[in-house]
């Protein structure tokens, strides 16, 4: 056998996958010691974007795919990484309280919390790894140029980045005012959606499947936005993000649940009087 043949697909990426794994855990059990010292585990969160952008570029470096789709693919990983990280890190993380799920999820544990919290993360750089299936798919394909659907799919990202920077820029600017404090932004794509930083993200998600859609086996790759927006709509976005603001915002956030689209923007419902 040629030493020097390439790698059967399935075998480049399992090797692919393993690395990033461990690569992934060993950032996820770094990021654990960190919240064992500040008892805030919304860490997590930043630490996971991050997760997702070190596979893009592993795969990007390491993948036997044409060179642009690779780096085409690692930078928008990265971009949107770094902008979503950077973003929780210093609005959600540094210098605010634990986060309200995780602050339930230790009410909920009661007993050997670290250990739980520690095997929450790594269940985390496992999703890491999991999600990042189109990644890696696209990083293996060996067609040299672009196709119309990794085009389209690189569009729909810009479209989609834009949205999600734009949402979160306007819920910022809300809670900066200290006369909306405790209240519920209405502003801007608030007014039409009540998680359209949510919708944006599983925009972005789809790019990435799309993108990766024509490469061998590519089909597989659809598995991460159709798992995003499982977790959005069902698991750790909505669900929980909605609990805790009717824990704290009462019958106002009541009304905006009946008035405003929980997910797709569409116009709102006329206030009620």
């Amino acid at each position: 056998m040629n030493p020097l043949a390439p790698l059967p697909l399935w075998r480049e990426c399992l090797d692919l996958s393993t690395q990033a794994l461990l690569i992934v855990c060993a950032l996820m059990t770094f990021l654990w010691l960190v919240q064992l010292l500040t008892k805030n585990a919304s860490i997590v969160d930043a630490g996971w974007t991050f997760g997702l952008s070190i596979c893009a570029v592993l795969y990007a470096f390491h993948g036997s795919g044409a060179f642009p789709r690779r780096w085409l693919l690692a930078i928008m990983v990265t971009i949107w990484g770094i902008r979503l990280g950077l973003h929780l890190l210093f609005n959600r993380i540094i210098g605010h309280p634990e986060e309200g799920r995780y602050v339930e999820l230790r009410r909920k544990w009661a007993t050997n919390v670290n250990l739980k919290f520690f095997a929450f993360y790594q269940a985390q750089a496992l999703s890491c790894v999991v999600l990042a299936t189109p990644f890696l798919l696209a990083c293996v394909n060996p067609v040299p140029e672009l196709n119309l659907v990794e085009k389209l799919a690189a569009a729909l990202w810009v479209i989609a980045t834009s949205g999600v920077t734009v949402a979160d820029m306007q819920l910022n600017r809300f809670k900066n005012e200290s006369r909306n404090r405790g209240k519920v932004c209405r502003e801007g794509l608030w007014a039409w959606s009540r998680h359209p930083n949510y919708f944006f993200e599983w925009l972005i998600w789809l790019s990435y499947g799309l993108f990766a859609l024509t490469a061998p086996w590519g089909f597989i790759g659809m598995i991460a936005p159709a798992l995003m927006l499982h977790f959005i709509l069902n698991v750790t976005g909505i669900p929980p993000t909605e609990a805790q603001a009717l824990r704290s915002r009462g019958d106002e956030y009541r009304r905006y649940q009946d008035e405003v689209s929980e997910f797709i923007p569409l116009p709102p419902k006329v206030r009620s009087v």
